[in-house]
């Protein structure tokens, strides 16, 4: 009976190991097959901006690295909440996946109730890069640095105003958390675009912006604008003249925004792994990393890991920055 008893949980182990064999084998052979078709890349915004442009400059390199199509997506709206819930509740395949940006990391804050749960219902591939916002203001206004700006809100609490791309961007928050480090009032102007804000500024309508590098990189150069600082950790590349933050003597009102890809929950590990380690690769590629820097955005490749763990901790750091401003979006 023992013998019989030893027989049968043999079989049975060796039934099991080798059924858990041919998983790996399947997974493993998904992962070197993949893609089949056309892979999606979701933008949650409409063409022509940044997020756009970071999507558009990887696609080709994607697809020549993938042997697939790449499609760039645009489905705008909500704050690109609506982009964000397609690639949410698409087939976990890996052929449809999201290039997103800070909003991102801000909606679940900004909204009550989003559609989707960041955390639960996608996962990280891999960054793409990091941004820094560009402090512009107006010819006319009397400043030349970061100080003067702050002696001069001081000297006129609540007159002076400064544009954003509309309430909960980017462009709005970074504005906000200067105000809360810096302690001076400033008027939000709110547009419709960041393209929009940036056409008030030029024209004297609005004081001041946070603007991203790449808008208003080519103001500055032609004297339209004034550059103060940016507000990343370095000097941004395209404008090495102008501090950071940090150098300017307000480090804790410093800021940086991400983009990075992101898949469905449930999305095979092996097909994870190998388009982080082909995102990584086509962003090294010169003319890639290139037209990135152009755009504004620090190239920065990542494993998952360390991707999940800057939305993890940058959702926490802007969670406080909304809070404290008492920012809501409809």
């Amino acid at each position: 009976m023992k013998r019989a008893s030893r027989s049968a949980g043999g079989i049975c182990l060796a039934l099991c190991l080798g059924g858990f064999s041919a998983v790996l084998s399947t997974v493993s052979a998904v992962a070197q097959t993949y893609p089949v078709r056309t892979v999606r890349l979701v933008v949650g915004y409409p063409a022509g901006g940044l997020t756009d442009g970071v999507a558009r400059t990887l696609s080709a390199g994607l697809a020549e690295a993938l042997g697939q199509q790449m499609i760039v997506d645009n489905r705008g709206g909500a704050g690109s909440a609506i982009g964000t819930d397609i690639v949410a509740k698409s087939q976990p395949d890996g052929h449809t996946l999201l290039v997103a940006d800070q909003a991102l990391i801000t909606n679940p804050t900004l909204y009550a109730k989003l559609p989707y749960d960041t955390l639960k219902d996608l996962q990280p591939v891999s960054l793409v890069g990091a941004a820094s916002l560009a402090i512009v203001v107006h010819p006319s206004l009397p400043v030349r640095s970061v100080k003067d700006l702050v002696a001069l809100a001081k000297a006129r609490p609540g007159q002076i105003n400064y544009a954003s791309g509309g309430n909960g961007t980017a462009t709005h928050l970074a504005g906000e958390l200067f105000k809360q480090e810096a302690g001076v009032q400033m008027v939000h102007i709110p547009y419709k675009g960041a393209g929009v804000a940036i056409s008030d500024l030029l024209g004297g309508h609005v004081s001041i912006m946070f603007s991203s590098i790449g808008a208003s990189a080519p103001h500055v150069s032609a004297g339209k604008l004034r550059a103060l600082a940016v507000t990343g950790p370095t000097r941004a590349s395209v404008l090495q003249d102008v501090p950071t933050l940090k150098e300017a003597g307000y480090p804790a009102a410093a800021l940086v925004g991400y983009w990075g890809i992101l898949a469905p929950a449930g999305v095979p590990r092996d097909i994870v792994d190998k388009l982080s380690k082909t995102i990584a690769a086509t962003i090294k590629r010169p003319e890639v990393n290139k037209r990135l820097v152009d755009q504004g955005v620090e190239p920065s490749g990542s494993d998952p890991a360390e991707y999940g763990e800057v939305i993890r901790r940058e959702t926490a750091k802007w969670a406080k920055v909304i809070k404290a401003a008492g920012i809501k979006v409809d």
